[in-house]
């Protein structure tokens, strides 16, 4: 019994080892000022929200930006996503690059600056099916997704929470 135990103990050791919160700059609960992925932002550089829209009116090759905005929504399961208010009533999705991730604890409403690249971008039935579930859709909700969507992406190299002035 006793070798049973110590295996068990062992194993679970061995497997908490294997994952890191602090590798992956993850954790369930943000660190408002904190810098996630591989590139750091500059947030004097940045441009409002409306500006990348403005600009993806026109835009026909992929733009390096700086922007700040909020965040309305962020990937439940592993924080590797998020949609960010476009200023217009609409959301746009914001991926990172290299699969970084943000905290999934992150609460919408918080504002962040983002760097990265933006682009036009179709987004395929199984990718919006996917993002859905990843989002917490139900079923139901998943299965009227029917249509690829034509939309500003966004690719993020760096993102930083902000905190709040009180």
């Amino acid at each position: 019994m006793k070798t049973y135990l110590a295996l068990i103990a062992a194993v679970v050791f061995a497997a908490s080892c294997g994952y890191s919160k602090e590798m992956t700059g993850n954790s369930e609960s943000p660190e408002l000022g904190k810098s996630y992925g591989p590139v750091e932002v500059a947030p004097e550089k940045a441009v409002g929200v409306d500006k990348v829209m403005e600009v993806n009116e026109k835009m026909m090759d992929a733009t390096e930006f700086t922007f700040e905005g909020e965040i309305v929504e962020v990937c439940s399961k592993a924080g590797c996503w998020v949609n960010v208010d476009a200023g217009n009533g609409e959301t746009f999705m914001v991926r990172f690059k290299d699969h970084f991730t943000i905290p999934p604890g992150t609460e919408p409403g918080t504002k962040a600056y983002f760097h990265g690249t933006a682009f036009n971008d179709t987004v395929s039935v199984e990718m919006l099916q996917h993002f859905a579930e990843d989002a917490g859709k139900s079923p139901e909700e998943i299965d009227k997704i029917t249509e690829p969507k034509f939309e500003l992406g966004f690719t993020a190299d760096g993102i930083v929470l902000i905190k709040e002035e009180k």
